[in-house]
């Protein structure tokens, strides 16, 4: 027997008890929804904090210090850092922030040599609006992330403020890499001239290596480097340094995780909830299927995929709304001016209906099983 063919009867039956099954619905929306937006956090945690096995980067960093108003470093360590065995490039770069602590807007500015800059970077990002002619040319220009950018309605040919420093947006950049999302890079004097004369101070190093096996080793040769300097370092990989700096998002989101235990456990409520008084108000009616020639094993089967139904549409719903947030919304959670952006892709929305459906079979099995079992006559006397 096709068990598609009973589609519009179950779906009859969802629909009969319409408030029941709204009210029933919009509580599985809206618990799937944080646990979508949950899921979308951690994702964006482990894109921005965790290693590859092809890192090359390392980021140099004052020894001790955390915001990057703190961490002041001199630009002529780059010669040095050139020198040390396993290095390719040493990019110095000033960073300002428009606020150190955890936000959902903060813009950071990142001052680099922009020659050196294209050359090493250059294949990691696409310009989707304005252009790299325009920046070079433009002592003022900045390059805007994409989630920047649209968070604040940026587009090329305009200015903007932020952090005490006023920008022209020469171009707008989509790039894989988290650091890029919520970014405007632009010349490294004229950040360091923003604010007060810091011509010849910057906050990093960003270093590339010739192997990602090499990572370790180069940054203990670094750190060896300048130990007895007046401004010692602290060398971290890229991901490393992200997941130091945002230890309190990162326990956030694990603690959020929790949460999203809890709405699945609120969805097994809701729908389980939902399919026994669907069961109870309909006792005389399964007598009568099974007079009709309905086994015990197809109610069953219907009671389930009745539960499979309510819970598929209600999650579905709300999983949607919350990658639709997620992705049109452009957050990102920046601390200190790393970015650890919240991300949603369409494997998060299968993930979702596949967990609905786990649910609402599991919902559905116990009322299912019970009525299974009624006989004919025991199922009459009961109305």
């Amino acid at each position: 027997m096709n068990p598609l063919k009973f589609i519009p009867y179950i779906a009859k039956q969802a629909w009969r008890h319409r408030v029941r099954s709204g009210l029933t619905l919009m509580g599985i929306a809206i618990a799937m929804f944080l646990f979508t937006a949950v899921q979308a956090m951690r994702h964006g945690v482990e894109v921005a904090t965790k290693a590859t096995a092809d890192e090359t980067t390392l980021v140099v960093y004052r020894k001790d210090r955390f915001c990057p108003v703190t961490s002041e470093l001199p630009q002529d360590y780059q010669r040095r850092i050139e020198q040390v065995p396993g290095v390719v490039s040493a990019i110095p770069m000033k960073v300002v922030v428009s606020n150190c602590r955890t936000s959902l807007d903060v813009v950071t500015f990142r001052g680099v040599p922009k020659d050196e800059f294209i050359q090493n970077n250059s294949k990691r990002f696409t310009v989707i609006d304005g252009s790299l002619e325009d920046w070079k040319r433009r002592t003022d220009a900045a390059l805007l992330g994409e989630t920047l950018a649209t968070r604040r309605g940026l587009k090329a040919g305009q200015t903007f403020d932020a952090a005490g420093i006023t920008a022209y947006v020469a171009g707008i950049i989509r790039s894989k890499d988290p650091q890029d999302h919520n970014v405007a890079y632009t010349a490294l004097e004229f950040v360091q001239l923003a604010g007060r004369d810091q011509l010849g101070i910057v906050t990093q190093f960003n270093v590339k290596v010739q192997d990602a096996s090499m990572l370790d080793g180069v940054a203990e040769a670094i750190d060896d480097e300048f130990r007895r300097a007046q401004d010692p370092t602290q060398t971290f990989g890229e991901k490393a340094f992200v997941a130091r700096i945002a230890d309190d998002i990162v326990e956030l989101v694990g603690f959020a995780n929790w949460l999203g235990i809890g709405a699945l456990i609120a969805v097994l409520a809701l729908v389980g909830n939902a399919i026994i008084l669907s069961v109870q108000s309909r006792i005389a009616e399964h007598a009568v299927l099974q007079t009709l020639g309905f086994n015990g094993r197809l109610v069953a089967m219907l009671i389930v995929a009745e539960g499979v139904l309510i819970s598929l549409i209600g999650g579905v719903l709300g999983a949607a709304v919350a990658m639709l947030v997620a992705r049109f919304g452009s957050f990102a959670l920046s601390v200190e001016g790393q970015s650890i952006p919240i991300t949603a892709s369409w494997q998060l929305l299968a993930i979702g209906v596949g967990v609905c459906v786990a649910l609402g079979v599991l919902a559905g099995l116990v009322p299912a099983w019970q009525a299974s079992r009624r006989e004919i006559a025991t199922c009459f006397r009961a109305v």
